[in-house]
């Protein structure tokens, strides 16, 4: 899937607003389908074409809340 960044996009912002994730697995894979995308630098200009990878969901991990009396 591709989609275009909006301004003040980073990598991370963009993964977790189309994917859901944005773990170092999902962030790899970014920037392995989208090798010039770091000359843009950390903020991403907007209207930038940037592939999206196809990723698995992931499980929401499951916490446990602690006390102070545990």
């Amino acid at each position: 899937m591709w989609v275009r960044t909006r301004a003040g996009d980073t990598v991370n912002a963009l993964l977790y607003r189309e994917t859901g994730r944005s773990d170092d697995d999902a962030e790899e894979a970014l920037w392995s389908l989208n090798l010039g995308l770091a000359e843009y630098g950390p903020i991403l200009p907007a209207g930038v074409i940037v592939r999206l990878p196809v990723l698995e969901a992931r499980d929401a991990e499951v916490r446990q809340a602690v006390t102070v009396w545990d």
